[in-house]
């Protein structure tokens, strides 16, 4: 199970690497979490270097994906040789994005008729290209997830892991990097979150 998450320059560390670090408390041997940029290395909005383990080419064809945000994206969604490479399935593939990862799902026609969420920065861009941005921190509908705010990337991998593992390994994902003294206050929020974007053998 190959889960790629998309890491553009300018990234925000929060959105990018929680989702990593979450995502990774999966440790089955068929369990891959990777990043994935346009170039070899990227640099944060706060100036962290990291580097890519796979293309986007590559990316497009993990079994999710998540959509980062930063600083750059509206240079991203205008460059033709970044968006050429994304090519995405819904009905094959987990897709999600966070803040104005969100932006870019619209931008590939991935959000039409679909409610999506995103940080106060992004929201008059998304609405621009005729999306309808709901008030909460999550949102999906079918194998489409957004979420808005840096601290909702927990969401975005709890749901990932829930439809991917089951809600029992999302729980303790979240459970064992929750702080201590807070662990079930953090479960129960995670869950009143995502359940209600579960299939119904997962909610139940």
């Amino acid at each position: 199970m190959h889960i790629s998450i998309l890491t553009f320059d300018g990234y925000n560390e929060l959105d990018s690497l929680i989702a990593l670090g979450i995502l990774n408390r999966i440790k089955n041997k068929d369990w891959r979490v990777t990043i994935a940029s346009p170039e070899s290395r990227v640099k944060s909005m706060n100036g962290v270097v990291i580097e890519r383990h796979v293309s986007l080419t590559e990316a497009s064809a993990a079994d999710a994906i998540i959509v980062g945000s930063g600083m750059k994206t509206r240079d991203v969604i205008a460059n033709n040789d970044i968006m050429n490479q994304l090519q995405f399935d819904p009905t094959k593939q987990i897709i999600a994005a966070q803040c104005s990862g969100t932006l870019l799902l619209a931008k590939l026609g991935l959000l039409n008729e679909i409610p999506a969420c995103t940080d106060l920065t992004t929201k008059p861009w998304v609405q621009e290209v005729g999306i309808n941005i709901v008030e909460q921190a999550f949102f999906a509908s079918g194998n489409i997830a957004t979420a808005g705010g840096c601290l909702s990337s927990q969401y975005l991998a709890a749901w990932i892991i829930a439809r991917l593992e089951g809600v029992e390994a999302a729980k303790e994902a979240i459970y064992y990097v929750a702080p201590i003294g807070e662990k079930e206050d953090y479960v129960a929020r995670m869950m009143k979150h995502i359940t209600p974007f579960l299939p119904n053998e997962l909610s139940r």
